[in-house]
């Protein structure tokens, strides 16, 4: 019998077509969208008369008898196939166990079934949690799809619902550098960066961890991590635009060096005396923003916005996918249900013509402005242009050009498993803008409602940050994080080049880790041929910052002022958790031992008033980013 059996074996290895992941999973992935749609088979089990004779064996049997050609072989030994798996440790698996193996049922807004094209699927049907978890492991879809981050049918899946993904389908694409280098003082003491008030990479981060995965490298940008807590800073007074607050604390990870803390608190705009505001909302209705978390995510969250805008104010809608138009003409926010009829019948499908979504969003803003108003433009995408400018220096180059008008561009990122993070960075940073990702309704609370303000009302254009160590006191230095950020030393001085830009409330925090000389942590031996630093100094300055910016529509920068000395002491923060959380998730080399329980501790410790719960999530996120680094 056994022989038999291994014959048969060998029959059916080589009368079946070999297994192609590739093809597995699309199969997966289109079974599922139907059956989203059609919710159930269409036609019932159609009965039948014969009944199986008794016998263990008698089905083989009979099977064998009625093989009568090649063909034949490999239909029925397919069948047999099947059997001898169910019975096997692998037909094992594909069983459910337990009560709880529930099928992942992802939420739709469509309203029309999809079409069914190659391969075709005549009675789609829910896919048992097992199988996604054998996909997983085999690599056919993404790890995150596994059953530890499904639901049951019918629960909300806005927060983390991810499409399944294989390496071939994932066109994810980030904006970084390599970790800014150690600098020696006495070779490099000047330091130059544009500001950054972007936060959309700690809203990705925590997407990633969510779903049971260590983000890419790439993703994380630091000073987007340490920007999106708030913090209790110094409010400016006296009409200024904004306040620097310099401090100086212990490095949590290596006690032999000092973490120089510099913050900025923009001035607040009261709500009642802001001017008239001109929206034009860009949406992306491309096929690639389909999915739960984009487009239909995308409408909650302009749903929240709405209830901040005044009856002055005017929105108008513009679509694009393979060409691009206007859905709603400018319109007055109080004209609410009008609003937001225009957002419900948006539907996705086609290709991404960017470009003229650019164009025409732009040339709507023009005909809205109108003197002392301001407008702006919000893009919603998953950064996936390609039709007309698809590349970054280009688009960059547009887009410098349209913002002296006037019209400032922001964009709210959506989505997973195609997102272009690098383009929408080149769109922000190019259209005085901020860069957000919005991956829950809560986000989008927080973009779109707590700090409306600062995304929307600018108080300072093109701040830039300069710091001048003093090579008698500090041996060296390194900018944690704003590697997308740095500019030459000549820029600083030079109005035209572009820099970053603070809205009303909006706060900044970067951090130098510096290296007092005399330190055992100097990392780089001193130059045989060379200047050598000065060996007595009477000052106590470590540094002098330098602060420029333009206000709002000029052309000409001011110019802030201050030393930096060792006795501006303070204890380690909450963002100085973060800076090190940050590192430990893409470049860990400078912290030592340190680990994420030291992070987790020092959040935990420094967490302080958290009305919102934005700390309180962190430090969960540290916890999930351990368990996921230990595996």
């Amino acid at each position: 019998m056994t022989d038999a059996l291994d014959t048969l074996k060998a029959a059916m290895n080589a009368a079946t077509p070999q297994p192609n992941a590739a093809r597995r999973a699309e199969n997966i992935a289109l079974a599922q969208k139907n059956y989203d749609h059609i919710q159930g088979t269409l036609d019932g089990t159609r009965p039948t008369s014969d009944r199986p004779r008794p016998g263990p064996l008698s089905g083989v049997r009979n099977m064998l008898r009625s093989i009568s050609s090649r063909a034949g072989l490999t239909v029925t030994t397919a069948i047999v196939a099947v059997g001898i798996v169910i019975l096997t440790p692998l037909g094992d698996n594909l069983m459910p166990k337990r009560a709880g193996d529930v099928p992942f049922v992802a939420p739709t807004t469509q309203q029309e079934p999809l079409a069914v094209t190659e391969p075709k699927v005549a009675v789609p049907q829910p896919i048992p949690a097992p199988m996604v978890e054998m996909a997983a492991e085999s690599g056919a879809v993404a790890p995150a799809a596994s059953r530890a981050q499904m639901s049951a049918p019918g629960t909300s899946q806005l927060h983390s619902d991810m499409p399944l993904l294989t390496p071939e389908t994932n066109t994810e694409a980030f904006a970084n550098a390599d970790a800014n280098p150690v600098q020696t003082t006495a070779e490099t003491p000047v330091s130059t960066f544009s500001i950054d008030v972007d936060t959309a990479s700690y809203a990705v981060i925590r997407n990633s961890l969510t779903t049971g995965q260590l983000p890419p490298k790439d993703a994380v940008r630091v000073e987007e991590m340490i920007n999106y807590f708030p913090y209790d800073y110094a409010a400016p007074t006296d009409g200024a635009a904004f306040l620097p607050t310099v401090s100086l604390s212990q490095t949590p990870w290596n006690p032999d060096t000092r973490l120089l803390h510099i913050a900025i608190q923009g001035t607040a705009v009261e709500v009642e005396n802001r001017p008239p505001l001109n929206l034009v909302f860009l949406i992306d209705t491309s096929g690639s923003m389909q999915d739960a978390s984009k487009l239909p995510l995308l409408k909650q969250s302009f749903r929240l916005m709405l209830g901040q805008l005044r009856p002055e104010d005017q929105i108008a809608i513009v679509a694009y996918a393979g060409s691009a138009g206007e859905v709603l003409a400018p319109t007055s926010a109080s004209e609410r249900s009008t609003i937001l009829a225009a957002l419900d019948n948006l539907s996705a499908g086609g290709s991404t013509a960017g470009q003229a979504g650019l164009q025409q969003a732009y040339a709507t803003a023009a005909a809205m402005s109108a003197e002392g108003e301001i407008s702006r433009v919000l893009l919603a995408t998953d950064g996936d242009f390609n039709v007309g400018i698809n590349n970054d220096d280009d688009l960059k180059a547009y887009i410098a050009d349209k913002r002296d008008s006037g019209t400032y561009l922001s964009v709210l990122g959506f989505g997973r498993g195609n997102l272009h993070d690098a383009t929408m960075q080149a769109l922000a940073q190019n259209g005085n803008g901020q860069a957000s990702y919005i991956d829950t309704l809560s986000e989008a609370q927080k973009v779109l409602v707590d700090q409306l303000s600062g995304a929307l009302f600018p108080i300072a254009d093109d701040v830039k940050i300069q710091v001048e160590f003093n090579p008698a006191t500090v041996a060296e230095y390194r900018l944690i994080g704003y590697e997308t950020r740095a500019l030459r030393r000549e820029d600083f001085n030079n109005d035209k080049v572009d820099a970053g830009d603070i809205g009303a409330g909006h706060q900044v925090t970067a951090l130098y880790e510096i290296t007092p000389t005399g330190s055992p942590a100097t990392l780089n031996d001193p130059l045989r041929y060379g200047t050598a630093a000065p060996t007595t100094n009477d000052s106590d300055e470590l540094a002098f910052l330098r602060l420029r910016y333009k206000a709002p529509g000029t052309d000409t920068s001011q110019l802030i002022e201050q030393p930096i000395t060792a006795s501006m002491s303070a204890d380690p923060s909450f963002a100085s958790a973060i800076a090190g959380f940050g590192q430990l998730l893409r470049d860990d080399r400078y912290l030592g031992n340190w680990s994420f329980d030291d992070a987790i501790a020092l959040a935990t410790q420094t967490k302080g008033a958290d009305p919102y719960g934005y700390r309180a999530e962190a430090i969960q996120l540290m916890r999930l980013a351990q368990s996921l680094s230990q595996n």
